[in-house]
């Protein structure tokens, strides 16, 4: 008796989800049509990726941490390994980089060296 009533379950779980019904059904006042009646959305700009990350040695024998950007206009610098970035920017490709607080960055992802400035410290040359 005991292994009949679970069948008797699963048999009456089936009937009942073999009766509903399988359609599409659009819940709400003209949803029917709301791609239709979307404002186009304009095209979306994803971030600028990684293209090359480097460590620089500077003149006064302090480490740097860039990682140069794929738009060419902008870069991380971090002046600890683990450290937050500071993203710099440049209104041109290939043009010097800038952020509030003394960061600097010129130079190119390709060079062996950039010229690099930070917080309390000038703007120098420092070597990949």
């Amino acid at each position: 008796m005991t292994t009949r009533t679970p069948l008797a379950f699963a048999l009456i779980a089936a009937a009942a989800l073999a009766g509903c019904n399988q359609e599409s059904h659009t819940i709400g006042p003209g949803a029917e049509n709301a791609e239709a009646d979307a404002p186009a959305s304009p095209p979306v700009l994803l971030p600028p990726s990684i293209s090359v990350s480097k460590i620089y040695r500077c003149a006064d024998n302090r480490v740097v941490y860039v990682d140069w950007l794929s738009d060419n206009k902008s870069a991380n610098i971090r002046t600890e390994q683990t450290g937050t970035p500071t993203q710099v920017t440049a209104a041109e490709a290939g043009g010097e980089m800038t952020a509030a607080g003394g960061y600097s960055l010129s130079g190119t992802s390709a060079a062996s060296s950039a010229k690099v400035g930070t917080p309390g410290h000038a703007a120098q040359s420092c070597k990949a």
